[in-house]
Formats: structure tokens, sequence, C-alpha cells
């Protein structure tokens, strides 16, 4: 489900900062940015190792932490959460699907977990943003 460009959570919101920024000193270059996108934005579902993330860009786990922190201004486990969250938050929205399948299918790893970083990051439950977004469809 991703956004009208090809990147979950790409339409703006509260996730617009995760933009990176180009030829950041000290930062990831365009091309290594490029392709740690496109990679996450594949990936974000399944569990992921900084040293598989780091491989992408052909760069060290600490060099990678720092590059990928100095572009995004986030680290890269904030950044796959905020992936996360954007795809469960579009699923919530049908209401076909259980929290425990919306979060499993969003790469948590139980209903607990995923209700734990909703209310941290985003605070909300998974209910309440549900029946925050079937109310503003019945608007």
């Amino acid at each position: 489900m991703p956004g009208d460009d090809g990147f979950p959570g790409s339409v703006s919101g509260p996730n617009s900062a995760r933009q990176p920024t180009l030829n950041a000193k000290g930062g990831l270059s365009v091309r290594s940015t490029r392709r740690v996108q496109e990679f996450l934005n594949e990936n974000f579902t399944r569990k992921l190792a900084l040293a598989e993330m780091a491989a992408v860009c052909g760069l060290s786990p600490y060099h990678f932490v720092r590059a990928f922190s100095r572009t995004f201004g986030m680290p890269p486990h904030q950044y796959v959460l905020d992936l996360r969250l954007d795809f469960a938050e579009r699923l919530l929205a049908d209401s076909r699907m259980t929290i425990a399948d919306i979060a499993h299918s969003s790469g948590f790893s139980s209903q607990s977990h995923f209700t734990t970083v909703m209310k941290k990051y985003r605070r909300v439950t998974p209910l309440q943003a549900r029946v925050g977004k079937l109310n503003a469809k019945v608007r």
C-alpha cells in the first residue's frame, strides 16, 4: 500500500520529516540513500538486522547508523518503525482485518508490541486510530 510516489508513508502527514537530506555532511551518498530507502520500503514488514541494512550501502553497521541518522534525521530503527506504523494505520481503515492480523502484517512481533509502539509514537491505540478513521469515512 505505497503512497502515490511508490513509497509507503510518503503521503504528507506526521512522517513528512522522513524525507532525506541529500548530501548531508557525514551522511549517505545520494545513491546509497536511494538504495537503502528502496530496500527498507520493500522489506520493512520483516525482521531486519542492522548489518543487513548496512550491507545495502556497503558500510559497517557503526558507520551506517551515523550516516543514516545524519541523512534521515533519525536512526534506522525509528525509520523502520515509522514505515510499519504508516502501513498499519492504512490497514486499520480496513475494518475486516483484526488488529492482531494488522500487527503481524506490519512487521510487529505481537499485537501488544504494536499497541505499545503506536501509543508511544502516535499517541493513540490501534483501536482509537481505527475508530477515528472509520468516523472520518462516514463524514
